[in-house]
């Protein structure tokens, strides 16, 4: 018995390791029939978004989030090419009407400087609904419940679902005067202010009213206070943005602007409630982190669930949202890609969007590869560039991308990477005096002579490269000449042979040394030049050989390049405070006209002075005179005229180095419908929808379980079973001799 007691042992002990080691086959990162649900898994990198406040919020990664939460008054159509504006909380695209000076109405065709005003009248549709949330919940009579708690009454409450009761509201126009008001806020970042206060009639005197009311509320408070009283923009009205009823928003606007339809199409214009702002003011929220960096308010098909900074994000299907059916037209061959194939279905199809960090590109590469994950990250336009890349280098690769039939569309959008200067900057910037900012101007042009982009850009790195940029405005848009006959950046390029060509590092030299620094070393004190590099994002190895690539390029002149990383949110904060001097720059349009690229570099929107999305800090009058103009104009040859000017006044003062314009493409798995590669299209999720059929199949056959362990280990457990067994005879052999009694008993 005692030795079938220890094979027993024995035999559990070794089915407990082989169930372990099975257990331990299954490797995928998430939960148990997790591949089943209809949830769509993608990846996000470094950091969680600084802020998803829709009137601060204005970076790439952060938009992945705030397209699916809010809801601005127009769209774009998902599938037509060129980009076509249509309505999404608004029942139509406003055309706007124009009067004089003295209010009397003008013709569609008046000339620019006729136009007083542009008058917009949005109508709204009725019945949408805000998703649910707390800050709507009302008591049995009437009252909020959560808008005047006691001290010590949020505990630890964390998240919006920590509180017993939600609540809702329907959508309406004050709603959208709430927001446009709430860019006058001293509270947060407001990249985009500068723009609005030059054109929404008394935004700018409304903008010095909100100091002085923000500045009476807070009096007596730290400035870093995180709890301050909330500031109610209803109680100060705002000539430019009204309600005329409760479906009408109305915007005027100072003259001419037609780029302000593209606006509305963006969640800056997007509709804030009040009642969130009052809600997340009160004591104790930001503290518990409480606020709309975080926690997002809007009526878009989806809602922020969970929010665990630097690890994950969930957004679920917002259950208010009223649904919308998917499109049934967009160009001819949007029908044999089967993106087609759900018009008229209902949108969104997917239930939930789960987002983890992923801080590498490696590891993100081989899930996406082994199916846990639908896309490798939803925002981002170079990865179907990066994978056909490994493709092209790998015979092998390439077959397995066929057999797991990986959609890798690619496309030609407006984008562009760049490198920039800080113009505030002594040593690389304007510069004082009319000398230095001549030597300066030459130190930037030498440095854009040497940086080889049809090199790193065109033949190195090319999973995220394109086609090397001669001014900043892709092509694609109206007043770019970049790719058209013989337009080029004649300081940086020569014609030869029909072509265009870098000019000799020899150009560059001569350039330098007439800035002051022959062969990279100052020239009165002999000590070499040392430029900072500010990269916005932390050095992962994949990173590290594109920026040892851009060392070597200001090497070329003798000028040493000290990197600066950071993570992005740290870059931001820099920028803000003016620190940069060299920085890695790109843009991905936010909406299709010229001007959206050239606003990189008006002078009001400074980074450093005015929050601005203009890290340069470039600051030219002269140009900002032509950048208002082209505000006014209309497609045609006048506008084209004024885009040259200040195309070839770029070219020469060299705030950028104008980089590459790049090749984009998505990767989707074949489980994943509807994917169209797009920059402009941001709330791509609510078109996506997942076969989780195909895909449990799919995970089970790319991720079988190697059978060779259990194998070893079944003949490892039956040596043991033969040892354990022949060690039991033994024994009981050995007891037997030991303690037998004989038969007779011996006599003395």
């Amino acid at each position: 018995m005692r030795g079938t007691s220890l094979i027993r042992r024995l035999g559990f002990v070794l089915s407990a390791a082989a169930a372990v080691i099975t257990a331990g086959c299954n490797n995928s990162p998430y939960w148990a029939g997790a591949e089943r649900e209809n949830t769509m898994f993608y990846s996000f990198d470094e950091r969680s978004p600084r802020s998803l406040d829709p009137t601060q919020s204005y970076s790439n990664p952060e938009s992945a989030y705030t397209f699916q939460v809010y809801e601005p008054a127009y769209g774009y159509h998902y599938l037509k090419r060129p980009y076509v504006l249509t309505p999404k909380a608004a029942t139509e695209v406003a055309r706007p009407h124009y009067v004089d000076k003295d209010g009397k109405p003008l013709p569609d065709d008046a000339p620019a400087d006729a136009i007083a005003e542009s008058i917009y009248d949005v109508k709204i549709q009725p019945g949408i609904r805000y998703a649910p949330h707390p800050a709507f919940a009302k008591d049995d009579k009437g009252a909020y419940r959560y808008h005047a708690m006691k001290p010590g009454e949020l505990g630890d409450k964390l998240s919006p679902w920590d509180f017993q009761h939600q609540g809702t509201r329907e959508l309406v126009a004050e709603d959208f005067v709430y927001a446009l008001k709430r860019h006058a806020t001293t509270r947060v970042e407001t990249p985009v202010l500068a723009v609005f206060a030059d054109y929404v009639i008394g935004l700018k005197d409304y903008v010095e009213l909100i100091k002085r009311e923000d500045a009476q509320l807070t009096k007596g408070l730290a400035e870093d206070a995180r709890d301050k009283p909330f500031l109610d923009f209803r109680k100060y009205p705002l000539a430019g943005s009204t309600a005329p009823d409760k479906y009408t928003w109305r915007i005027r606007l100072k003259g001419k602007y037609p780029q302000w339809s593209y606006w509305m199409a963006m969640p800056f214009l997007a509709p804030i409630p009040w009642e969130a702002d009052a809600f997340y003011a009160q004591p104790g929220m930001s503290e518990n982190g409480l606020s709309l960096h975080q926690w997002p308010v809007g009526t878009g098909p989806y809602m922020m669930a969970e929010f665990i900074r630097d690890r994950r994000h969930v957004l679920k299907r917002n259950p208010n949202f009223r649904g919308e059916p998917y499109p049934c037209e967009g160009m001819p061959e949007d029908k044999a890609a089967g993106l087609l194939d759900d018009c008229g279905k209902t949108m969104p199809f997917i239930d939930k969007l789960y987002v983890t960090i992923e801080k590498e590109r490696v590891p993100r590469k081989e899930k996406f590869r082994q199916g846990f994950l639908d896309v490798p990250e939803i925002e981002r336009p170079e990865w179907g560039v990066m994978l056909r890349s490994d493709a092209d280098d790998s015979d092998d690769t390439k077959r397995m991308f066929e057999q797991r039939g990986f959609k890798l569309p690619l496309m030609t959008d407006i984008s562009n990477w760049y490198l920039g200067f800080n113009m505030l900057d002594p040593v690389i910037g304007r510069g004082d005096t009319p000398q230095q900012q001549l030597k300066n101007r030459k130190l930037r042009q030498a440095i854009g002579i040497a940086i080889d982009w049809e090199e790193g850009y065109g033949r190195i790195f090319k999973h995220k490269g394109g086609v090397a940029a001669h001014g900043p405005i892709p092509p694609g848009l109206f007043g770019s000449r970049d790719g058209q006959g013989e337009f080029h950046n004649p300081v940086t390029h020569l014609r030869k042979d029909g072509r265009s060509v870098r000019r000799p590092i020899e150009d560059a030299k001569k350039l330098l040394a007439e800035a002051g620094y022959p062969d990279g070393r100052d020239a009165v004190t002999g000590k070499p030049l040392v430029l900072n590099y500010d990269f916005q994002r932390a050095i992962t190895p994949e990173f590290k050989s594109e920026n040892d690539w851009m060392v070597k390029q200001f090497a070329k002149l003798g000028i040493q390049l000290e990197i600066r990383a950071t993570d992005f949110n740290q870059y931001q904060d820099k920028t803000l405070k003016g620190k940069h001097q060299i920085f890695w720059g790109g843009w991905l349009a936010d909406y299709p006209d010229a001007e959206n690229f050239l606003f990189l570099l008006y002078g009001p929107l400074g980074r450093s002075k005015s929050q601005g999305d203009n890290y340069a800090n470039y600051d030219n009058p002269e140009y900002d005179k032509l950048y208002r103009q082209l505000q006014t104009l209309d497609d045609g040859p006048p506008k084209q005229a004024v885009i040259d000017k200040m195309v070839t006044m770029l070219q020469d003062d060299a705030p950028w180095c104008f980089g590459y314009f790049p090749w984009g493409g998505l990767a989707f798995q074949q489980w994943v419908h509807n994917g169209k590669p797009s920059i402009m299209i941001r709330d791509m999720a609510k078109y996506y929808r997942i076969d989780a059929a195909t895909r449990a199949q799919k995970q089970a056959e790319w991720n079988k379980p190697v059978a060779w362990p259990l194998a070893l280990l079944a003949i490892g457990a039956l040596a043991l079973a033969w040892i354990a067994r022949r060690s039991f005879k033994l024994r009981e052999t050995a007891t037997a001799r030991g303690t037998a009694v004989p038969a007779t008993e011996p006599t003395t």
